[in-house]
């Protein structure tokens, strides 16, 4: 089933307070002619459970309750971005969608119990406020979170505009919490920057995947050629960018190669319709019209750079890992995320649905995603002392109950546990102090380096790594260089 059938995809990293999580939206449909055997000696205990509950329990209980919980609990312990979505985080989700949303503007998981900060999202209260990556939350207006699950956390920061809640927080190295006072406003995630860094190099930052991404490339990428008419090096941002919309990821990828029959992604899964095959054309990308029409022609053919972290995940892990198989791009900075699992919303009713976990992605090449992530091909720390924030964040490997990657098997529990703490105390005493990393300023370190490398001057890699090696040119439009598919074409 193709684009126009299953309709639009989101991708994304954990539970975000606005868009974070993946899935692909379909109506639901009770699958004919697949019979499963039922575990009736379980089911039996699950209404004698459900039965001693009402009968037995210290004050009565609403069957509501006990039904919406068990769902909730069943989901959320396959894997930690599969979840049951009440009629309030259902309608937050597709405000999610579109990229605004009104909380502090965080993106967390659960880690031991405790409500674990993945990234501020920039230009937010929680940003401004100094919270980082790495941070705990121990509370939220005074209510302990100890086990409180993500999608809960979500309920209690989200609220009205201009509402107020505290959070205490906990950094690693510190001796005691801090109390953070934050006002609850509308987040709105720009989802496209762009500015002429220097004469002939450009930035481009996508920071989510949004419904509007696309015609907001569209847009800044005209008036980047506009200004600059011969763009020497670009260089797309897409550090701490937790993901999206598949579409956008889709379009963003087709815009910069040459050919609109090259595989973007490929999803497997038990399902038939979870093996399938998303090229780079409109059908793929846009349901109506074609928000890439009238692209400048340099787009196809500019040397690029792509900047990723940790924080880069599904989505923006898709594209970076296409445009790297393709070698259409040089992908600089540190291992990605490795979100790289798909999430189908089935709907339960008008406004409640489960969002289940049903494939992982793949690049062209057939390289997984999933808890292992991209590799950029040139290892560059975040400033010239070294890289202090990979130490404190959360990749999709340290979740709890995470999808591994196919045929791999889980990693032991525990293992350098005591390297890795000392590691992130060290680091947090030396963040203590500084001021968040603006992207696309004159005090990006990893910026220069790209923009270094399209000048053919030295670039600073990652310590203890061999020095740079030029890598093969980009394809030219209309090279043979499209990979092996990995399953059937998906039907239009």
């Amino acid at each position: 089933m193709g684009m126009k059938a299953k309709g639009f995809g989101l991708v994304g990293v954990g539970m975000v307070l606005g868009v974070a999580a993946s899935f692909q939206l379909s109506a639901y449909a009770q699958k004919t002619g697949t019979a499963t055997s039922l575990p009736l000696d379980e089911l039996r205990q699950l209404a004698d459970v459900y039965g001693l509950i009402k009968t037995d329990y210290v004050e009565p209980v609403e069957d509501k309750k006990l039904l919406t919980e068990a769902i909730g609990g069943m989901v959320a312990s396959l894997d930690p971005h599969s979840v049951y979505l009440d009629q309030k985080a259902f309608r937050d989700m597709r405000e999610a969608v579109q990229g605004k949303f009104v909380g502090v503007g965080v993106e967390i998981s659960n880690e031991d119990g405790y409500i674990k900060v993945v990234s501020p999202i920039e230009d937010t209260p929680a940003f401004k406020a100094g919270i980082k990556s790495g941070d705990l939350i121990t509370r939220i207006d005074n209510v302990p979170v100890r086990n409180m699950s993500s999608d809960d956390a979500i309920k209690r920061m989200r609220g009205k505009v201009g509402s107020k809640v505290t959070l205490t927080i906990a950094r690693p190295g510190d001796d005691k919490p801090w109390v953070v006072p934050l006002d609850r406003r509308e987040i709105k995630v720009v989802s496209v920057k762009a500015k002429v860094v220097e004469p002939g190099y450009a930035w481009l930052r996508i920071s989510q995947f949004q419904e509007n991404t696309l015609d907001e490339l569209a847009k800044k990428t005209k008036e980047l050629y506009a200004e600059q008419p011969d763009i020497k090096g670009l260089v797309l941002d897409l550090r701490n960018d937790p993901g999206g919309l598949l579409p956008g990821a889709i379009g963003v990828t087709a815009a910069f190669l040459p050919k609109a029959d090259q595989v973007i992604v490929s999803t497997k899964g038990q399902l038939p319709d979870s093996n399938q095959s998303f090229y780079g054309r409109r059908e793929f990308y846009a349901q109506r019209g074609d928000p890439l029409a009238g692209l400048p022609a340099g787009l196809k053919t500019v040397p690029m750079v792509v900047l990723v972290n940790g924080g880069s995940a599904s989505a923006s892990e898709i594209v970076a890992g296409a445009l790297q198989d393709y070698q259409r791009a040089i992908v600089m900075g540190s291992r990605t995320f490795g979100k790289g699992s798909v999430q189908t919303l089935r709907q339960l009713s008008p406004d409640t649905a489960i969002k289940l976990t049903t494939a992982r992605y793949y690049t062209p090449k057939g390289r997984p995603i999933q808890a292992t992530g991209v590799q950029p091909d040139l290892r560059v720390d975040e400033t010239a002392d070294g890289d202090l924030l990979n130490a404190l964040r959360v990749r999709e490997s340290d979740l709890q109950r995470h999808l591994v990657a196919e045929g791999e098997q889980p990693a032991a529990a525990g293992k350098d546990q005591a390297a890795s703490l000392a590691q992130q105390q060290r680091a947090l005493a030396l963040l203590k102090d500084r001021k968040p990393l603006e992207f696309g300023s004159k005090d990006d370190f990893q910026l220069a380096q790209a923009i270094n490398h399209f000048k053919g001057l030295k670039v600073m890699l990652a310590k203890g790594e061999p020095a740079e090696e030029k890598p093969a040119p980009a394809p030219l439009p209309g090279a043979e260089n499209k990979p092996p598919e990995l399953h059937a074409p998906a039907k239009k």
